[in-house]
């Protein structure tokens, strides 16, 4: 056993390790009610995720290309038509 100053300092670490590791699973309730309360705070924002975000930017691409397509085709078909109309 233990006797003296020795004993106190052995308390004294043990109570300093107790004490970093209860503020440790304070620290990380802390991050974990502060991350749930984001999640529902964005959530009732009704905010875009990101992933639809770019699914939805790669369709918009998509249909643009497609109607500048079309409209070179409507271009060209005009053209005909109208050198037909000539002759």
């Amino acid at each position: 056993m233990t006797t003296g100053p020795n004993r106190i300092f052995d308390d004294f670490a043990k109570l300093m390790t107790d004490a970093a590791g209860a503020a440790q699973g304070m620290r990380r309730e802390a991050e974990t009610m502060f991350q749930a309360q984001a999640e529902k705070f964005l959530a009732s924002m009704d905010l875009v995720q990101r992933e639809e975000f770019e699914a939805m930017k790669e369709a918009a691409l998509s249909a643009s290309a497609r109607a500048e397509a079309l409209a070179e085709r409507v271009d060209a078909l005009e053209a005909r038509v109208a050198k037909l109309e000539d002759t």
